[in-house]
């Protein structure tokens, strides 16, 4: 079982920052494929960033490549990410979501919601323009 609690997010203007952080607790020793999505009003949930803990690779969705950095942390207990250069479709509902995994290259083809077995309670972003 793992449980992830998220913080940050807020309102910001458009090109400036936030960053988004995911706890991670209830595992151990296991190897996670960890996500960040977004769900817009009336829009699914669509994958915005991609790492496998086991060796820190990533993968971007293109809406969001060279802006948003997905991270995490010396312990690999937290998952971050930093959006920079927002704009107003960034404005969504963003979740952390987490799967345990035995490689990255399955870690990888993991891109839609019902992938992913834990997820965080979820933070408003908010991008004016």
């Amino acid at each position: 079982q793992v449980q992830l609690v998220q913080s940050g997010g807020g309102s910001v203007q458009a090109g400036g920052s936030l960053r988004l952080s995911c706890a991670a607790a209830g595992y151990t020793d296991s190897i996670l494929c960890m996500a960040w999505f977004r769900q817009a009003p009336g829009k699914e949930r669509e994958e915005v960033a991609v790492i496998y803990t086991g060796g820190g690779s990533t993968y971007y969705a293109d809406s969001v490549k060279g802006r948003f950095t997905i991270s995490q942390s010396n312990a690999k207990n937290t998952l971050y990410l930093q959006m920079d250069s927002l704009k107003p479709e960034d404005t969504a509902i963003y979740y952390c979501a987490a799967n345990i995994v035995r490689s990255g290259a399955y870690c990888y083809t993991l891109r839609y919601a019902a992938d992913f077995v834990y997820w965080g309670q979820g933070t408003q972003v908010t991008v004016s323009s």
